[in-house]
């Protein structure tokens, strides 16, 4: 008998965007750009920086489980403690929700190319993992409806979605609803909600405070917190109690859960950063596009770029990371002819699109002196 099982040893561990220290080293270059990790380029929320600064003497006592960060929350959305949950991010929350509620013969169903650490949490314990495809970049609702079997346990559902960018709208979410079964658990990824939430046609899940449905939201996107790891939950109070069971007695840290309090109420620091972001994705989107790229629609901080095949998005990456500005390849995520691009600083995303025009005009003049030989 192997001592790892075999669904273990097949995985592929997460690999994280390069970091701007790596590429400045491989690269030999002073100035790198991060477009590659959906990260906020403004950094992270001033007020929940000032309170874990007022906290760092406090170390040496053990955090109370994120009781502070429930209560501040339930406060916020106009829920109970116990419909709240706290993680070390919403993929700490996330593996908990495979741990708690998956058994051996249980099936997940999502779309395909679904967010990598989703797709490395459930294949992790084992059990079948289903998907449909896209349908033009979007989650195709209605064959996820009609996919569901009697041994499916869990459906992942992420809106706006990584890596397209795109959402499902509120009529779509309504009909997908009314197929799914009281004991089929559907997980809402809102990661990238805050910059979707003002479309008019967009789900937003507390709207839809069903009892087969869990929220999961994160502060690492537009507050800035991504390297404190703090994410949130919201559901019927009997999955909380029962995800409770299994969390880490003393996720998150201390420090996660001061910034997070003190986050939520930085409307100026959230103002800005989708302000920024709603200029940057505008300008990445259009300049791309006068160059001759795709670009598909996105309701977040990113845009994905299909390209010819995989062989044009390593070129391109390569080219990019040349000049100092990482982008994401998403082989990972089962798509690698396509590119997901973060929105940067004014400067950052302005240097992006000259560097794209740049390396276009090299590749064209190239295939021009190819051709005429």
């Amino acid at each position: 008998m192997p001592l790892v099982p075999p669904y273990i040893e097949s995985l592929r561990p997460y690999e994280p965007g390069r970091s701007i220290d790596e590429v400045k080293k491989a690269y030999n270059l002073d100035h790198v750009a991060k477009l590659a990790s959906n990260e906020n380029p403004l950094g992270p929320s001033p007020r929940a920086v000032a309170e874990i600064r007022k906290h760092l003497d406090g170390l040496n006592f053990y955090p109370n489980g994120g009781l502070d960060l429930r209560v501040r929350l339930a406060a916020e959305f106009d829920l109970k403690v116990d419909n709240v949950i706290v993680g070390s991010g919403s993929d700490g929350i996330m593996s908990n929700i495979i741990r708690t509620f998956l058994c051996d013969d249980d099936e997940v169903l999502t779309t395909e190319s679904a967010f990598i650490g989703f797709q490395v949490l459930a294949r992790s314990r084992g059990v079948a993992y289903r998907t449909v495809p896209y349908q033009k970049w979007h989650y195709d609702l209605e064959a996820l409806a009609a996919a569901i079997t009697e041994k499916t346990k869990i459906i992942y559902l992420a809106n706006p979605n990584n890596p397209t960018g795109t959402i499902f709208s509120k009529q779509e979410f309504d009909r997908f609803y009314k197929h799914v079964p009281e004991r089929v658990l559907i997980i809402l990824d809102e990661a990238y909600f805050e910059y979707a939430q003002d479309n008019h046609r967009y789900p937003d899940s507390m709207h839809y405070r069903y009892d087969n449905v869990i929220t999961l939201r994160t502060y690492s996107k537009i507050y800035g917190l991504a390297g404190v790891r703090v994410g949130y939950g919201f559901a019927h109070e009997e999955l909380i109690m029962n995800l409770m069971k299994v969390k880490l007695t003393f996720e998150p840290s201390s420090l996660a859960q001061v910034a997070g309090v003190a986050a939520l109420d930085d409307h100026e620091f959230v103002h800005r950063s989708l302000e920024l972001n709603a200029r940057g994705r505008r300008l990445i989107t259009e300049g791309l596009r006068q160059l001759g790229f795709e670009v598909v629609p996105s309701e977040a901080n990113f845009v994905m770029v299909p390209l010819e095949d995989a062989a044009t998005a390593s070129f391109l990456t390569e080219e990019l990371l040349k000049r100092g500005l990482i982008v994401r390849q998403l082989g990972a995520f089962g798509i690698p002819h396509a590119i997901r691009i973060s929105t940067g600083t004014d400067e950052e995303n302005n240097r992006l699109l000259e560097a794209v025009a740049s390396i276009h005009l090299k590749e064209t003049e190239h295939a021009v002196s190819r051709t005429s030989r």
